[in-house]
């Protein structure tokens, strides 16, 4: 596998591989680790619909001319970091992470945040192994199609450079 991984936005095209990924990634790190709620309403079509709404807040990593991963920032929160399966391990988070770090200084905000499920021990070694600190407990609060869905999640932070 190449190391080579090349940033770009993402376009309306990259929706599709978006979606799986982040489908794939989000069952891996969330099943047994948040409120059934919120499993009933995180289908697979849900997934296409967001990856196609969120094109504007997406940048992809792409190796080999294929997208390998994904990260998605608004203002100061890092959304969402998801990678394929067949790219874990090769360091193509790390340069997503620092990436949507790069989007949020540039949009003007001096530190960065990001939820994680308590139970998603990966992501949570990843992102402490990254600099990243554990500011504690919250409820996220998650727009479902009969209501808000509280979501009890860590919120992890890094001061920006």
């Amino acid at each position: 596998m190449s190391n080579d991984v090349t940033l770009r936005p993402a376009v309306a095209q990259d929706a599709s591989a978006v979606a799986e990924i982040w489908y794939h990634g989000w069952q891996d790190g969330h099943l047994g680790n948040v409120p059934d709620a919120l499993l009933r309403i995180r289908t697979r079509e849900s997934f296409r619909e967001r990856a196609s709404d969120r094109v504007g807040d997406t940048s992809v990593a792409l190796v080999a001319g294929e997208v390998a991963g994904f990260v998605m920032v608004v203002g100061d929160e890092v959304e969402q970091v998801y990678v394929s399966s067949a790219h874990r391990g090769s360091g193509v988070a790390g340069v997503l992470l620092a990436e949507a770090e790069r989007l949020v200084g540039d949009g003007g905000h001096s530190r960065a945040w990001l939820a994680v499920a308590p139970g998603n021990a990966r992501a949570r070694r990843f992102y402490e192994r990254c600099g990243w600190v554990d500011e504690g407990e919250f409820e996220n609060r998650v727009d479902g199609p009969d209501g808000l869905v509280l979501v009890p999640c860590r919120r992890y932070v890094r001061p920006l450079i």
